[in-house]
């Protein structure tokens, strides 16, 4: 069996004292805002971007191209954090990210703005997958919950900026500031990790799996293409289409071809043994199932905010902001409940439930509705999520060896962005589709140029200069096409309950994953560097715990995903 490089007995140790695990966390903290700040942000501004760049129809591409780069970058970022480290994969993903964030807010059309969202997922990939894995690494499971709090405080506090920032940019220099405000934040986030992030880096002699790499990279672009074709062709799924056959062959040939290189090569990027781990294929199955369901409702409900009730941008984030309430709050409650009790299943459990019952909640949207009630309604959902997500992710780590804490962690996130994406593009089909033949309805009777309008171009502002009964019909248009789509995702939500009643539990650990590996001590006195030997770094200082490694490789002698959760 292969596994990710264990650590050479002559690397130097980091010695992880409390003050050294709070500057990596802060590092962390530093670079985790700068991606929650944007998804904020953008998806405040998202119809007036839409609107002006004339893409109504391909709207859902621009949420789509994130989450799918997102998904290609994961298992990257995890299995190269394992073999060489996790200090420079980091770095690079806050300077794609940056670099990315310039290039969308000087796009002048729906292709360039798709690329550059594109380029931004491959970094907000890395920040996602590192930061979850590194915490991993310095923090034991059965501390960790305490460090969720931080996090979820973290993003409440982007959800209120974002919104607000959103839509003054949006409101007064324009939407494009929505990007370029990242380039500072990127610069100082870089700042941050570079001198605070001091991690162990690897030379590792086992060979990289490329071939897995481009297998899972045109299986999961063919599966998404596929999803969303609806959208990208005039003539819907016409299986008569070369194109349409050809992309469903070359979609499952690679699929085929992905299992069958991960079985054969030395060290898989996504290695298939771990899905003997019931801990690993349950929460890597709920994840899949809740991106589907969640993260497609989630990316509509701001464009029907604006649309439906007429709300301006900056009152359609603030009518976000129950949600992100909801989450933070269970998210940060649970995490302290987890780390004084031990247990964890309970958590997804009850958060399905909630979900479950939100998505039926959510079927009685209209324009008319009160937003008292409209913030009950997504508070709900935000509670139920906040359950959900960071147990998970909890309970994936806390089950699988060390040695192989970021390829699992990327592995349960790979699955999750797939179902997102999948799911993104074909409730946008279904959203877009409803909401297309309900404003060819409205429009047919239209005169010519009333109101300055037209079904390409509608953006708020556009919808409250119509005049009636023009208005009405395309705030109906859109409630009547969102509503009735959650019941599409109320089946997923059932299944990834189902999964969740049979969630192994196994007792927390209380050692980190550097430790385990032998890469950290927790006690300065074991690590024989006050005596000036070699064999210990102590990071307090500011410097790179990376320099003098050894060249390390060979398998690992333990292999918990096998023994464990079973």
């Amino acid at each position: 069996m292969s596994h990710a490089a264990p650590t050479a007995p002559d690397k130097p140790l980091v010695v992880l004292t409390q003050r050294t695990v709070w500057l990596i966390f802060g590092a962390l903290m530093a670079s985790m805002f700068l991606s929650s700040l944007d998804q904020t942000i953008v998806g405040t501004a998202m119809p007036t971007i839409v609107g002006e760049l004339n893409g109504v129809e391909h709207q859902g591409w621009v949420i789509t191209a994130y989450i799918l780069a997102v998904a290609i970058g994961m298992p990257l970022y995890g299995k190269f954090g394992d073999l060489y480290g996790r200090r420079w994969p980091f770095l690079v993903a806050i300077g794609l990210f940056t670099l990315a964030s310039a290039g969308a807010g000087f796009a002048q059309n729906m292709p360039e703005l798709v690329v550059w969202r594109a380029v931004q997922g491959l970094g907000g990939g890395g920040l996602m997958i590192l930061s979850q894995s590194i915490i991993a690494d310095i923090v034991p499971a059965s501390e960790r919950g305490k460090y969720m709090g931080p996090l979820g405080a973290l993003f409440g506090i982007s959800a209120v900026l974002g919104p607000l920032l959103g839509g003054w940019l949006t409101e007064g220099p324009g939407w494009r500031w929505t990007f370029w405000l990242n380039i500072p934040i990127g610069i100082i986030a870089f700042a941050i990790a570079w001198f605070s992030l001091k991690l162990p880096s690897h030379r590792s002699s086992r060979p990289v799996d490329w071939a897995g790499i481009v297998t899972m990279a045109v299986a999961t672009t063919g599966i998404v293409l596929v999803t969303s074709w609806r959208s990208l062709s005039s003539g819907g799924y016409d299986w008569a289409d070369w194109r349409l056959s050809g992309l469903v062959v070359v979609t499952l040939l690679a699929v085929a071809a992905f299992i069958v290189v991960e079985t054969r090569v030395a060290e898989p990027l996504i290695p298939l043994r771990l899905f003997k781990n019931r801990t690993f294929t349950i929460t890597t199955l709920i994840g899949l199932v809740l991106g589907m369901g969640m993260f497609s409702a989630m990316a509509m409900i701001p464009t029907f905010l604006q649309m439906s009730t007429g709300a301006g941008v900056t009152e359609s984030g603030w009518l976000m902001l129950p949600m992100m309430a909801g989450m933070m709050l269970t998210s940060i409650a649970s995490g302290i409940a987890i780390s004084r009790t031990g247990r964890y299943k309970a958590y997804p459990v009850v958060g399905l439930i909630v979900v479950g019952l939100s998505m039926v909640w959510l079927t009685r949207l209209s324009g008319d509705m009160s937003m008292w009630t409209f913030g009950a309604m997504i508070f709900a959902l935000g509670a139920g999520m906040g359950l959900v997500m960071q147990t998970i992710v909890l309970a994936v780590q806390n089950a699988v060896d060390p040695r192989e804490l970021g390829t699992a962690t990327s592995a349960n996130n790979f699955f999750r962005e797939i179902g997102a994406a999948v799911g993104t593009a074909l409730f946008t089909t279904i959203f877009t589709t409803r909401l297309k033949d309900n404003l060819t309805e409205v429009f047919a009777g239209m005169p010519a140029g009333a109101g300055g309008a037209s079904e390409e171009g509608l953006t708020p502002a556009v919808v409250q200069a119509m005049p009636e009964p023009f208005k009405s019909g395309v705030i109906d248009a859109y409630a009547n096409a969102l509503a009735p789509s959650f019941w599409y995702l109320l089946p997923l939500i059932v299944l990834g309950l189902v999964l969740a009643i049979f969630l192994p539990v196994i007792k927390l650990s209380d050692i980190a994953g550097m430790v385990a590996r032998g890469e950290a001590v927790t006690d300065p006195a074991k690590a024989l560097a006050a005596d000036g030997e070699p064999g210990a770094v102590v990071v307090d200082e500011i410097g790179d715990a990376s320099e003098g490694v050894a060249p390390d490789d060979g398998p690992g002698t333990r292999e918990r995903a096998d023994i464990v959760g079973s």
